[in-house]
Formats: C-alpha cells, sequence, structure tokens
C-alpha cells in the first residue's frame, strides 16, 4: 500500500525445479525474498514447485509425494516466510486427503495465516500432462481470498484456460487473477507452441474482467521413467503479469530464472472496471446454455 491508496505491487517468479524437494524449497524462499526486495506484497511461485513434473508418467509410486493439507511442512514454512517479510504467498501443492489427491493451493495471508484452500477444478488429460491419473477434480468451486493487500483468486494451470473460471473470480469479488503454472513441450508432437496461445488467452481474462493478472510458470527440461520408457518435456517460462486491458506489463523468457514485479493502483481499477459496463451489462438470464456440456437442453 502507498500513502493510504489501494495501490499494490505484484510478483511472478518462474525459475527451474529439480526433483529434491528441499532444494525447490530454499530456491522459492530465495526468489520469495528477492521480489519482497523489490517491493513486492503479493508474490506467486508456480504450480508444484515441490518438485519434478511428475505428472508426465502414470506411476503409482509418485503417490508417495502427496502430504495432507493440515501440518504440510512446505506450507508450514511458507506462513513463517510471509509472516517475516509482511507478504501474500500463495502455496502449490499435491494434496493427499484421505483416499482422495488433489491440485491444491493454500493462500497465506501477509500475517502468516492460513486463509484456506483451492482445489484444481479442471483435470488435464494428454500426453505428458497425465493429471487425471493422479487429482481428483476440486471441490472446493472457485474461490476468493481477502488478504492484507487485496482479494484475489487463485486457480490453477488447466484452469485458465476456461473463461467462466476468471470470470465466476471475478464475481465474487476478485480484483487480481493469480494463475501457477506448469506448461511447456509437447511429447506427443515437437512441432506444438502453445505458449503464445497460453499468454493469449490469460490476457483475454484480465482484458474481459478488468483486472490485473499474474502467471507463474516453470523453466527447464525434466526428463521422468514412464511405463513406457522416458518423457521429457522442456518447459517454456514465459511468466508474465498483465494489466487490466490484457496489457503485458512484465514477461519473463523461456531460459532464465526471473522476479517479475508491477504496481497496480486497485481503486483506479475498479473505477474503470465500474465505468466500461460489463458488469453492468451482464445477462445471466441468457446465460443458462453455459450450465450444459453440448448446448442443448439448458436448464429453465
Amino acid at each position: 500500500m502507498e500513502d493510504g491508496k489501494r495501490v499494490v505491487t505484484v510478483s511472478a517468479l518462474q525459475f527451474s525445479c529439480t526433483d529434491d524437494v528441499s532444494t525447490n524449497v530454499a530456491t522459492a524462499e530465495r526468489l520469495v525474498r528477492a521480489a519482497y526486495q523489490k517491493g513486492a506484497n503479493i508474490i506467486l511461485i508456480q504450480e508444484l514447485f515441490e518438485g519434478y513434473y511428475f505428472c508426465q508418467a502414470q506411476r503409482g509410486d509418485f503417490f508417495q509425494r502427496a502430504k495432507p493439507y493440515k501440518g504440510h511442512p512446505t506450507i508450514l514454512r511458507m506462513q513463517k516466510l510471509a509472516k517475516e517479510l509482511g507478504v501474500v504467498i500463495p502455496v502449490s501443492f499435491f494434496e493427499e486427503a484421505n483416499n482422495a489427491h488433489y491440485n491444491s493451493v493454500a493462500v497465506i495471508d501477509a500475517d502468516g495465516t492460513d486463509l484456506g484452500l483451492y482445489r484444481k477444478s479442471h483435470i488435464p488429460d494428454g500426453p505428458g500432462y497425465q493429471e487425471k491419473f493422479y487429482f481428483n477434480p476440486g471441490d472446493t468451486g472457485f474461490k476468493v481470498f481477502q488478504t492484507k493487500f487485496a482479494k484475489i483468486g487463485v486457480a490453477i494451470c488447466w484452469d485458465q484456460w476456461f473463461p467462466e473460471a476468471a470470470r465466476a473470480m471475478v464475481l465474487l469479488g476478485a480484483e487480481i487473477l493469480l494463475y501457477p503454472t506448469a506448461i511447456g513441450s509437447e511429447p506427443q508432437d515437437e512441432g506444438l507452441d502453445s505458449r503464445d496461445h497460453w499468454k493469449r488467452v490469460m490476457q483475454g481474462h484480465a482484458g474481459a474482467n478488468l483486472v490485473p493478472l499474474i502467471a507463474s510458470n516453470r523453466i527447464g527440461k525434466e526428463i521422468i521413467q514412464t511405463e513406457h520408457g522416458k518423457s521429457e518435456i522442456i518447459f517454456y517460462g514465459n511468466s508474465f503479469i498483465a494489466g487490466p486491458t490484457g496489457e503485458i506489463v512484465a514477461n519473463a523468457d523461456d531460459k532464465e530464472e526471473a522476479v517479475l514485479v508491477a504496481k497496480f493502483d486497485l481503486d483506479q481499477i475498479k473505477y474503470k472496471r465500474y465505468s466500461w459496463g460489463v458488469f453492468r451489462d451482464r445477462r445471466p438470464d441468457l446465460y443458462k446454455v453455459l450450465l450444459t456440456l453440448d448446448g442443448s437442453n439448458p436448464p429453465v
């Protein structure tokens, strides 16, 4: 905050993961501290940053990577760090909940308080991204979290391709959208590069809802032994921060570790959002078709 104004500095982190939890968590902490030194109030770490993106393979032993939400050592460490620095940190982790498993984020406020949990709603299933083997579909619904600095909406990776998720969070009052991510090359098609598409879709969410958006992605090559041999993904980074008209205000490359920061006046953006009229002129009564899968027989 600045002089009573609702000016917030947000940050997206980007780094290459090893497959050692302690190493990755130490890297995340180092970069959180670097973001804090740049003035950041809300700091986003990439998806499942504790290790390699294990969803390249369908392996039963990888369920050992999951831990329960309560008492999770990485969340506890980030709570301590958030309190020390006075920053907000969403923490992505592989959650074990009795016999269910989720791709989850715990949102830690600037005093170290755990504000609650979001579980990934949309679960992808394709070569290299076989998440349906590990994760149940999230049951939390889309959520927003009132932090010290802003009301934020946090969703996870594949969620970012769905405009309904972004709109739902903003309807719930989100002033900033955050998307921790793990995305890169496609093992089945070396010629497929989704990075520009990936950016444009999220820029559209920012512009359509007139809110800033932060996306944090990993970099580096990760090779996983699968049931059919080895699988390799080169994660393309390109973490970015978009402003409320979808403009990119900070952007990382595809190879280098990065600490991006950008500053936003949330009240100024709020009045621009109100004035633009997209929330005034919405017609929910005409959107019932969105409750169907094939467009037929929408509820009355």
